[in-house]
């Protein structure tokens, strides 16, 4: 039986997923500023006009870059997170351990939302907008964890953490591979027991 053509739809899934594989190593690597769109195409091994047919600016291309990597990052937080259900500190220091393999991860280069962010100061930037959702929904489980566990503010801690969380992933860049989650994870201890009820710590 002879082989089908691939379909329209299948071809261009394949063009937009290599644009946006290139477009995201070249991002993380580099810096979105640093990364032109000829860059991008050349190597994507794509015509200009393919990439525009997607993306309609190259700051369309950067916040699409960010949402995927809002979306990697979620999925393995939900995924961890199923497996503890129903315990938020056994929950909260599996986070701890996911997120020190990733700061310790060969050609590790920083958190994607928080390099574009400091790249692109203008509130109304689609992909500044990305990361600020992002750091706001990190807070936002944070808080719901910790109320959990019974802590109140919950807020106040979870500020806390994810202020820890956001310097580890900086740090880590000029520190030991394993030094940042170590880090994290004894402020993280410490600032729980400093601030559970009475009995609990």
């Amino acid at each position: 039986m002879p082989k089908r053509a691939p379909s329209d739809t299948s071809q261009t899934a394949d063009v937009r997923e290599r644009i946006m594989e290139t477009a995201s190593a070249l991002f993380y690597e580099m810096g979105a500023r640093a990364v032109g769109v000829d860059l991008v195409v050349a190597r994507a091994g794509v015509a200009k006009t393919s990439l525009y047919r997607y993306f309609r600016t190259k700051d369309d291309l950067v916040a699409a870059f960010l949402q995927r990597e809002d979306e990697d990052f979620w999925a393995k937080w939900d995924s961890v997170a199923a497996q503890h259900p129903g315990a938020p500190l056994q929950q909260l220091e599996a986070h701890c351990d996911w997120i020190g393999e990733r700061l310790a991860r060969p050609g590790y280069r920083g958190c994607p939302q928080l390099n574009i962010a400091a790249e692109f100061s203008d509130e109304t930037h689609p992909a500044r907008q990305v990361a600020i959702a992002h750091k706001a929904e990190l807070r936002a489980r944070l808080e719901s964890l910790i109320a959990e566990m019974g802590i109140q503010p919950a807020s106040r801690a979870a500020g806390q953490i994810a202020l820890l969380i956001n310097g580890a992933f900086v740090s880590a860049q000029i520190l030991e591979p394993d030094e940042a989650a170590g880090l994290l994870k004894q402020a993280v201890k410490a600032i729980l027991n400093a601030q559970a009820p009475k009995g609990k710590a």
